[in-house]
């Protein structure tokens, strides 16, 4: 398999996601990497944090977040390699989507590392990685 030409870093406001920026940025060092920021539209059941604020503050936060992963885990050497999108909805459903119509060739994201959502898991049968992993055509490395 040759080496994406684009790569796709969801951002959820997870702990770990600066992780899946390095490895995206190590791993092919010539592709063009998106860090999507996903603001989970309130209507979403099960949403993480943030659920009452309003959507321009939520938007704003997750383009800042998005801002700061890349300030913090991008080195001076990426160039603009690296660039920010902004997508609203659920997360197993607009991440797949984007990179279906951006041309994205392949996926890095962060697992997640904790039990505190084994609830979410126990009843709804899989995490959002694993969605976008039956979802997306494209490869999809989760870090765990």
């Amino acid at each position: 398999m040759a080496d994406p030409d684009h790569v796709l870093v969801p951002t959820l406001g997870r702990p770990h996601e600066d992780e899946a920026l390095s490895y995206g940025l190590e791993t092919f060092p010539d592709a063009e990497i998106t860090l999507l920021a996903v603001v989970t539209p309130l209507d979403a059941p099960l949403s993480e944090g943030g659920i009452l604020e309003r959507r321009e503050e939520r938007t704003t936060q997750a383009r800042a977040s998005a801002a700061e992963l890349l300030e913090s885990g991008a080195g001076p050497d990426t160039g603009d390699r690296v660039r920010i999108a902004l997508a609203e909805g659920r997360p197993g459903t607009v991440i797949p989507r984007y990179a279906s119509e951006a041309g994205i060739d392949h996926v890095v994201m962060a697992g997640d590392r904790t039990r505190s959502n084994w609830f979410i898991r126990r009843f709804l049968g899989r995490d959002i990685a694993t969605t976008v992993v039956e979802r997306t055509t494209q490869p999809v490395t989760i870090l765990e």
